[in-house]
């Protein structure tokens, strides 16, 4: 039996994500876009209800498309306030619209906004190496650095908090604990 981070023993959906996404370095823009747009959206919400809605997001943002994204009209924003699927916030959907333009503005100055965020942290994870949940934390200082910044280019919706979760997420902090299995590999 694989010894995991005990958050993630909920179900399957939840180890899935665990062993396969969680904490390992992203790099690609459209998937720092999607997870960027995921979090948030869980402001406020359990990550589970998001992770458990992702592929009705994914269909209803056109594949994460932060391009379309960027362009979509007053019609779009108002059919999905109408999508069941998703999280039917109108602040979090027009901020999606707001937070692609400023991704794509961040692309225009650094080449990437993985240039950007990965800048943060010097290209390289910061490895917590915790010994067991109680040592995580929701946010830090460079959480904190990094929210500021990214409200300062316009974004919505990019709390310390979700940064940090977004951090989490795409690996540029390993919060996995000590003897989770995925730190071998």
């Amino acid at each position: 039996m694989k010894i995991r981070c005990a958050w993630c023993e909920k179900d399957d959906l939840y180890r899935k994500y665990h062993d396969e996404e969680w904490g390992i370095p992203v790099y690609e823009d459209i998937k720092l876009f999607e997870f960027l747009l995921l979090e948030t959206f869980q402001a406020g919400l359990s990550w589970y209800t998001i992770l458990s809605k992702r592929e009705n997001f994914r269909k209803a943002f056109d594949n994460f498309d932060y391009k379309k994204i960027a362009q979509y009209p007053e019609e779009k924003i108002q059919e999905l306030m109408l999508d069941a699927g998703i999280i039917r916030n109108q602040l979090k959907i027009r901020s999606a619209v707001t937070n692609a333009q400023s991704f794509i503005k961040v692309q225009d100055e650094f080449g990437s906004f993985s240039k950007y965020i990965w800048g943060f942290v010097n290209h390289k994870p910061i490895d917590n190496k915790l010994r067991d949940l109680s040592q995580a934390q929701a946010t830090t200082p460079l959480s904190d650095e990094i929210s500021k910044d990214l409200k300062k280019r316009g974004f919505k919706f990019v709390g310390s908090t979700v940064v940090y979760a977004h951090m989490q997420a795409t690996g540029m902090v390993n919060d996995h604990v000590e003897n989770c299995w995925t730190r071998k590999q």
